[in-house]
C-alpha cells in the first residue's frame, strides 16, 4: 500500500475500475503472491503494472533490465510489448522465493524472451556491455544512487529508466532523514534533477515513479 493509497483509498479504487482489466495470468499471480508471501505489498500491483505495460507497449523495445524481480508482476507487464526479437533481464537475490516468478514464466507466452538471474544488480552492471532501451528498479532503496550512477553508461538516446518509490511514503519531504534509505533516494531523486543527459518527472502514482528519458 502506498502513501496515496492511505490517504485517499476511494480514489485508488475509482482509478482501478476505470482502466483497462487485469489479464488473468496477472490476476493469478497477485492473488498468490498474498497467499504466499510475508511483504505482498512489495508487488508493483495492478495501476503501476498499466503503467508499464503501456511504456513498454509504445516502446517496442528490444532489451529490457528489472532490477528486483520479487514474484514477477512487473516482469510480465514489461514483456507485453516486446519486440519479437527482444527480451528481458530480471534480477534478484532471493534464492527462496524464485519458485514463485519462474513458475509465471513458464506459464507466460513471452516465457522464452525472459532471462531470471538471481545475482547482484551492481555486479551486473558492472560486468555487463548491454545497452538497454528500458530499465525498471524497485529492489535495495539504499543502492538507489549507485544504481543510477551504474546505469547511467548502459542507457543510449532514448532509454526509458524508471525508479520506483521514490516519494517514500511522503519521507523524502524530510529535511535531515535518520533513515539511510530515505536519505538515499532524496540523494537520487537530486541526482536525477541535476542530470543534463535525462529529463525527468515523478509521477505520483502508489509510492511515486521517477521516470527518466536519455536525452
Amino acid at each position: 500500500m502506498s502513501f496515496f493509497e492511505e490517504k485517499n483509498p476511494e480514489m485508488d479504487r475509482y482509478l482501478e475500475t476505470h482502466a483497462s482489466s487485469e489479464p488473468e495470468i496477472l490476476r493469478k499471480l497477485r492473488r498468490e503472491t498474498y497467499q504466499k508471501t510475508t511483504q505482498p505489498h512489495m508487488i508493483s500491483g495492478y495501476q503501476q503494472g498499466r503503467l508499464l505495460t503501456m511504456v513498454s507497449q509504445m516502446m517496442q523495445p528490444k532489451n529490457v533490465l528489472e532490477i528486483g524481480t520479487f514474484t514477477g508482476y512487473a516482469t510480465l507487464c514489461l514483456t507485453s510489448g516486446l519486440a519479437k526479437d527482444g527480451k528481458i533481464t530480471t534480477l534478484d537475490v532471493n534464492e527462496d522465493l524464485a519458485y514463485l516468478p519462474k513458475k509465471y514464466f513458464e506459464e507466460s507466452e513471452y516465457a522464452s524472451q525472459i532471462e531470471f538471474k538471481l545475482q547482484d544488480a551492481k555486479e551486473f552492471l558492472r560486468e555487463t556491455d548491454q545497452i538497454f532501451d528500458l530499465i525498471f528498479i524497485d529492489a535495495d532503496k539504499e543502492n538507489y544512487a549507485e544504481y543510477f550512477r551504474l546505469i547511467k553508461p548502459r542507457t543510449k538516446s532514448g532509454s526509458v529508466v524508471m525508479f520506483d518509490n521514490v516519494l517514500w511514503y511522503g519521507k523524502v519531504l524530510e529535511e535531515n532523514p535518520k533513515q539511510k534509505s530515505t536519505q538515499v533516494i532524496k540523494e537520487l531523486n537530486d541526482l536525477v534533477a541535476k542530470d543534463n543527459d535525462f529529463e525527468n518527472l515523478i509521477l505520483p502514482l502508489r509510492d511515486g515513479v521517477n521516470f527518466l528519458r536519455r536525452k
